[in-house]
């Protein structure tokens, strides 16, 4: 399953036995309290960030958030012995302009190591948080990241282009109003000089 470029598979990883990463990741997505249907994802095992393709932000625990390129974001995670056996519960938070939002949580399989995000919002900071299911411990790790807008060279080209046809047509309409004052009002008032002299000559 490819994700896109900033996705690099480690051929000399270990296997998924000794890691204890299963190939297929089961998960739930919870909104409002409310489970939804049981799904599956590939697992991205092995993953590398490279330099130019995605940038990398860790928490201060075992929590990585890969930062690709193509706006996605790719969560990865470690996990001891006794965190294999009930799985694990991803939380999200958002700031807006004046208050916090809480996204869809997720509860993960225990050989889940990896999560990917999509169409999240850009610009704003988020805060994804990971708890394993372990009843003996309530710990959270969390990672926080700001998606930096995309698109932003083409939208000043627009903008550029926008305001270039303003600037010409601005132009045109200077030099329409100076061709109408040259030839349009300019006849009447030679007509009224002609007029003015003539009279003046009969005196």
């Amino acid at each position: 399953m490819r994700f896109g470029s900033g996705l690099v598979l480690d051929a000399c990883a270990p296997g998924w036995e000794q890691a204890g990463v299963s190939p297929v990741c089961a998960y739930r997505v919870i909104e409002g309290g409310i489970g939804g249907q049981l799904c599956f994802r590939h697992t991205v095992f092995g993953f590398r960030c490279h330099m130019g393709d995605c940038r990398t932000v860790a928490s201060a625990g075992n929590l990585v958030a890969n930062i690709l390129t193509n706006g996605s974001v790719l969560l990865q995670w470690t996990a001891g012995q006794r965190h294999r056996r009930r799985g694990f519960e991803l939380s999200c938070w958002w700031n807006g302009s004046y208050t916090q939002f809480e996204c869809a949580g997720v509860q993960l399989g225990s050989g889940c190591r990896d999560f990917l995000l999509v169409e999240l919002h850009q610009n704003f900071p988020y805060r994804f948080c990971l708890r394993s299911l372990d009843r003996r411990t309530e710990q959270r790790d969390c990672v926080q990241f700001t998606l930096p807008p995309s698109g932003m060279r083409d939208i000043v080209i627009a903008m550029t282009t926008v305001g270039g046809a303003i600037c010409v047509m601005l132009v045109i309409i200077c030099l329409l109003v100076a061709y109408i004052t040259e030839n349009i009002m300019s006849p009447a008032t030679q007509h009224t000089h002609a007029h003015s002299y003539r009279t003046h000559s009969r005196h």
